[in-house]
């Protein structure tokens, strides 16, 4: 495995070119308002980072600037939701979720209304901004919130399936929209349905939940190409692996987690997020309610402590969040299982 570069990632010894999830997010989003005027963009003063630039140039009535004021910015794309519109209000992750925590609970969740609500650059992309702009806590917050979907797709591909279905589902939804570069490890021919993750052996190759291996790696987001990285790793030391993609954090796919819970001898999850509240204490709260054959050692790969400020890469490298730090927390949990 090597280091990632700004342009591309190796994954067993392939360079693997890396894309900004924000263009396909952008350009899908075109693309939809191009065809419905129902399409709405609602930001904070974030139309350049959340790479809407083009999308205000072509529908300047269709995107509304609130400023800074991230509570008001949910309660008009709330508005716009029950006038009919399909509002995706954009944001950088720490902002939404944190400043406008109670408009997403009682004008969103709570409501039950159907905004689609994007986290722009989340987990550490904004590394050199430090704490304030991390946005780890996220799935933690919103995953305390009854009906709301939590959405992550992984790459190019899965960006731009999640854009088109969310504006189809009309359900109320977060949906993480990555800034930090991955490489592309799904294809057109993955599917995509609500709460359904995928099951991966290698690059763009579907697995099996049901198929038996020493562990199984959960993974989500950025994590995911480094997990199969992991796998790559365990191979050359004899170990099998697979990665299920948890494009959804809620809800979860119960069924693919019990199946590979069954089938593994242990379980790893990784996750650009704080352990507490996340992907991983989801699994592990859903495991223990398994029959006892599914109940497998798990180890959660995440951040546990404040993020300093540093490159992306650097902070990812910081909390063993790389292909080598999961590679290593596998082979830990398989000793103590």
């Amino acid at each position: 495995m090597s280091a990632p570069t700004a342009n591309s990632y190796s994954i067993g010894g392939a360079e693997l070119p890396v894309f900004d999830n924000r263009v396909a997010f952008a350009e899908t989003l075109i693309e939809l308002a191009t065809n419905d005027e129902r399409i709405v963009a609602v930001v904070n003063d974030s139309v350049g980072s959340s790479n809407l630039t083009k999308f205000r140039d072509l529908f300047p009535d269709r995107l509304i600037n609130v400023g800074i004021a991230e509570q008001n910015m949910v309660g008009v794309g709330a508005g716009l939701a029950n006038a009919g519109m399909i509002p995706f209000v954009c944001a950088a992750g720490p902002f939404l979720t944190g400043r406008a925590t109670e408009q997403v609970k009682a004008d969103v969740a709570y409501s039950s209304v159907p905004v689609i609500l994007c986290g722009m650059s989340p987990g550490m992309a904004y590394g050199e901004l430090g704490p304030t702009h991390h946005s780890v806590e996220d799935f933690s917050w919103m995953r305390a919130l009854p009906g709301l979907d939590i959405v992550v797709p992984v790459d190019d591909p899965q960006t731009r399936k999640a854009v088109r279905w969310a504006a189809e589902a009309k359900r109320p939804m977060y949906m993480r929209v990555g800034r930090h570069k991955v490489p592309n490890v799904t294809t057109d021919a993955n599917g995509w349905s609500l709460g359904k993750w995928d099951s991966l052996t290698g690059v763009g190759v579907p697995g099996s939940a049901s198929a038996a291996v020493d562990v199984t790696i959960v993974a989500t987001g950025t994590q995911v190409s480094r997990a199969l990285g992991a796998v790559e790793i365990l191979k050359a030391k004899g170990v099998s692996a697979s990665v299920l993609n948890a494009n959804f954090i809620a809800p979860l796919d119960l069924e693919s987690l019990l199946a590979a819970a069954t089938n593994s001898r242990a379980i790893v999850t990784a996750e650009e997020a704080n352990v507490a509240g996340g992907l991983g204490a989801a699994v592990a709260s859903a495991m223990v309610q398994f029959p006892a054959a599914a109940r497998k050692p798990m180890a959660i790969v995440g951040l546990s402590e404040w993020a300093p400020t540093n490159s992306t890469d650097g902070l990812l490298e910081h909390f063993g969040l790389t292909a080598e730090g999961i590679a290593h927390s596998a082979l830990e949990v398989l000793a103590r299982g």
